[in-house]
């Protein structure tokens, strides 16, 4: 509030044009300027983002919708699949907004290091096709996009599946009721039911529903995915009601138990005792539904997997999809859909025509409307939603395939880059020379005199980037030269430059191939990375464009060119810069300390005496106090029992001990004030002096730990 200027973000382009043509101010005083003219416009546009994007998180993303809360994560959920997408975040910011959202660990933001559209990357093969069950309803995307025609083949068996029409509510609570009282229905009769869901949240209300009237389920949701090959291998068996998302059982066959396949004649109910006026309803309303009406032989339920989905997709590909789980290889089955006013789909397209049909008829409290007019209306909005869809991947398109010219010269570059080699020198030595008269443009313009160039400027703009000292160039502003022509000036600085060049390769040595890759890969992928950054930013304003009555796809080519040749002239800078400056150093090897010395402590007279001088001779330990032996071995730790053996000398540093002859104790310091376990006594032949040694060296014992023993 204190501040009415903070969310005004500048016109960057006219603030810019206003500081390059002021004639006051000279190069670097201008190149400050805009420096902090961009800063400025950096922080209001990011501070504005921020907002935006805690706005759509708060009012566009649901949690069990757009994504779950898993373990302290947020988890985005496919809504054409229902899989989890494990590992996968919104850019821009968007996934840290929804993290503060649900108050779970906000982790940082990720950055865009390559993108790709599905399209352009199928369009890199040289041979293109596929299969799929629900290509039909695409056949005009997929002839536009990659010419491919689409052939439908015939099923291997005839399709058995009665697809029933539409029933529609108007609210969600009366759908959900007819929903629970037609799968309670089906369950009576013994036949398995697949519940297909748009999202975990209606999943989660149909199951809690079900719990209510005692109906045993099973929820496959992107909540419970590990159980999916179990649940999806019991959801044909009789009585089994299993609630999915878009998920369940996609291109594999719901095996269907032995029994499920009868159809349920009135017959079949009475000899399994089932009440005829509880289940002889039938969602078809031209169907007889009087059991006084009906014989034994009247099928009041087809057998098979019974299909019920909670609302219309907004592509008729996902409902084919969840059609498409019942009736397959011929097996019966059937499929029926529960709409109502206040699903998305309704809302948006259809729910004021079909409310006007349903007031003009008097529609009651829980009354239905089943007709086929109403489904092809259904129909036709998915078409037109479909229509839009598709318009969108078309115009997304159309913008990658101005970054995929682009992204063809960045990775020509980098493959170049990867190769090394002469001729990386060579591109390198372009770089500087295309750099280096960018520079001396700035200082020395063209069409200028020669008395307006600023060369000291120029001396030490050179110094600061490149490391490059042009002892032609005077130091001082005003100083006294003889450099009158550009082209001579621009002869001066390469000659410096190439010689500079020659060194520096030199002081590389056989490591000089590998630096210039390092140098321009490092640059190149910096500086890709933030390409892409701005190209996203780009992208989601241009269409403001729109207002003004300019094509954004127009506008969108233009500046990403613009962008384009900022971004070249941007890495031929910093791979020049680098390229000088870097240099080769050989780490130094850092000497490890000496490991402390280790303290033999022998029971016993010997005939050995310990070679460091960390030890004393055995006859002035034997005098020291037993209490003062422990406390120099780091506390208190209890002497050995004395015994009479003589021992092997103990090899510090190494993880064994030479075998001792008839040695009682042995103890070594640790160094950690704990109590060493003593070695049990050893029994062993003792070492013949010509033997291999113990330690595994491979030398005999005596010209190893045995010598001088």
């Amino acid at each position: 509030p204190s501040d009415p200027e903070a969310f005004v973000v500048p016109d960057l382009s006219e603030a810019v044009g206003r500081v390059e043509h002021d004639p006051d101010l000279s190069i670097d005083e201008k190149r400050e300027r805009i420096q902090t003219l961009e800063r400025e416009y950096a922080e209001k546009s990011q501070k504005i983002h921020a907002i935006h994007q805690l706005l759509k998180a708060y009012a566009l993303y649901n949690r069990d919708e757009q994504y779950i809360v898993e373990g302290g994560e947020v988890i985005i959920v496919d809504e054409f699949t229902g899989r989890k997408m494990a590992g996968r975040r919104w850019s821009d910011g968007l996934h840290q907004a929804v993290e503060a959202k649900e108050n779970v660990s906000v982790r940082g933001e990720t950055q865009t290091l390559a993108t790709i559209t599905i399209q352009n990357y199928f369009r890199m093969y040289d041979k293109l096709a596929g299969m799929t069950g629900t290509a039909e309803t695409e056949e005009g995307e997929f002839h536009s996009i990659y010419g491919l025609e689409v052939m439908v083949i015939p099923t291997n068996r005839p399709i058995a599946r009665d697809d029933r029409q539409d029933l529609i509510y108007r609210t969600k609570r009366e759908k959900f009721n007819a929903m629970m009282d037609e799968i309670e229905r089906l369950n009576r009769m013994e036949l398995p039911v697949l519940v297909g869901t748009v999202s975990v949240d209606v999943s989660e209300t149909l199951s809690r529903m079900l719990k209510r009237r005692g109906i045993p389920h099973s929820v496959l949701n992107a909540k419970y995915h590990e159980q999916e090959a179990q649940i999806v291998a019991r959801a044909g068996q009789p009585g089994a009601v299993t609630i999915a998302t878009n998920m369940a059982g996609r291109g594999t066959d719901i095996k269907l138990g032995a029994t499920v396949k009868e159809d349920r004649t009135v017959g079949w109910l009475k000899a399994k005792g089932v009440d005829l006026d509880a289940v002889a309803r039938s969602a078809d309303p031209t169907r007889e539904t009087d059991p006084a009406k009906l014989s034994d032989d009247d099928v009041v339920e087809p057998g098979g997997l019974h299909i019920i989905g909670s609302e219309r997709h907004e592509s008729r590909r996902i409902d084919r999809q969840l059609r498409g789980r019942a009736g397959r290889q011929g097996d019966p089955g059937a499929s029926q859909f529960f709409l109502s006013l206040e699903d998305d789909l309704m809302r948006l397209f259809a729910s004021d025509r079909i409310a006007g049909i349903m007031e003009r008829m008097g529609a009651q409290e829980g009354e239905v409307i089943t007709h086929a007019l109403v489904t092809r209306s259904i129909g036709s909005a998915q078409r037109r939603v479909e229509m839009q869809n598709f318009e969108q991947r078309k115009r997304l398109l159309e913008y990658d395939d101005v970054m995929n010219q682009q992204r063809e010269v960045i990775y020509d570059l980098r493959l170049f880059a990867l190769e090394g080699g002469e001729d990386l020198k060579g591109e390198i030595w372009e770089m500087v020379e295309h750099a280096l008269e960018t520079s001396i443009l700035d200082y020395a313009p063209e069409d200028s005199h020669p008395d307006t160039w600023d060369l000291a400027a120029l001396r030490q703009r050179l110094v600061i980037d490149y490391f490059l000292v042009v002892e032609e160039l005077p130091q001082q502003e005003g100083a006294e030269h003889d450099i009158d022509d550009r082209d001579r000036l621009v002869e001066i600085v390469l000659a410096s430059a190439r010689a500079a060049f020659k060194r520096k390769l030199e002081s590389f040595g056989e490591m000089r191939d590998r630096i210039l890759s390092f140098v321009m890969l490092s640059v190149i992928d910096q500086k890709w990375r933030d390409h892409l950054y701005d190209l996203d930013h780009l992208k989601a304003s241009i269409g403001f464009r729109g207002w003004g009555q300019k094509d954004p796809l127009i506008e969108y080519k233009q500046e990403a060119y613009t962008m384009f040749v900022d971004l070249m002239r941007d890495i031929r800078k910093q791979v020049s810069s680098f390229a000088f400056r870097a240099t080769l150093e050989v780490p130094r090897q850092q000497r490890r300390p000496a490991p402390p010395p280790r303290e033999l402590t022998l029971s016993g007279p010997s005939d050995v005496q310990p070679t460091s001088p960390a030890h004393p001779p055995q006859a002035e330990r034997e005098e020291q106090p037993r209490d003062a032996i422990a406390a120099a071995m780091g506390g208190a730790r209890r002497a050995a029992p004395v015994g009479a053996a003589a021992a092997a000398p103990a090899i510090a540093g190494m993880g064994r001990v030479a075998q001792p002859t008839d040695v009682s104790r042995l103890q070594t310091n640790r160094g950690d004030g704990g109590a060493a376990r003593g070695a049990p006594a050893s029994a062993e032949k003792p070492i013949g002096r010509n033997d291999p040694c113990p330690c595994g060296s491979g030398k005999k014992y005596k010209k190893c730990h045995g010598a001088g023993a």
